[in-house]
């Protein structure tokens, strides 16, 4: 006797904002806790972000606590998985970042391959056409994290659309 199972993933834009809702909790209780970054600025942050994710452009985003040299301090990276089990989130939390003198917080977004096969014009029209607040462009910052421990946290989630939370500290 076989047994199979079909696990099929069905999720929407309404998913995706949903899943996205813990890691705006995370982004505005760590911006608040450090004191780094204003509330206009978290807002316009996540409205870029959403705007990826719905597209599904994202492969990861990773809030970041630095030095001034550019050092991680603290970071959290949230894992985009399309193809999920989860069908419900975990509650936010795990964000008792310090306020460290002398750092910065910063975003650091991934895309995925299908942002990557967009040409530059496409990426440019993408970004104005969802009304971007923010100026992205590369970054230099290391963020391999090989100098922090990392830890498995919450997953966020909703019909098979999954984002996976790793702290670092």
């Amino acid at each position: 006797m076989y047994n199979t199972y079909t696990s099929t993933s069905t999720y929407t834009v309404v998913d995706i904002r949903k899943t996205f809702e813990g890691f705006s909790a995370d982004f505005r209780m760590i911006a608040a806790r450090t004191e780094k970054l204003s509330g206009k600025d978290v807002e316009d942050t996540l409205h870029d972000i959403m705007a990826w994710a719905e597209s599904k452009y994202l492969d990861y985003v990773d809030i970041t606590l630095l030095d001034l040299s550019n050092k991680p301090i603290r970071a959290a990276r949230y894992t985009v998985d399309e193809k999920g089990k989860a069908v419900q989130s975990d509650r936010a939390g795990s964000n008792d970042w310090p306020n460290v003198a002398s750092t910065y917080l910063t975003v650091i977004v991934k895309n995925n391959k299908a942002w990557d096969g967009l040409s530059k014009e496409q990426q440019s029209k993408f970004e104005q056409d969802k009304g971007f607040r923010r100026n992205w462009g590369p970054s230099t910052i290391d963020n391999s994290y090989s100098h922090l421990s990392k830890t498995g946290a919450q997953v966020y989630g909703s019909n098979g659309y999954e984002l996976k939370k790793d702290n670092f500290k």
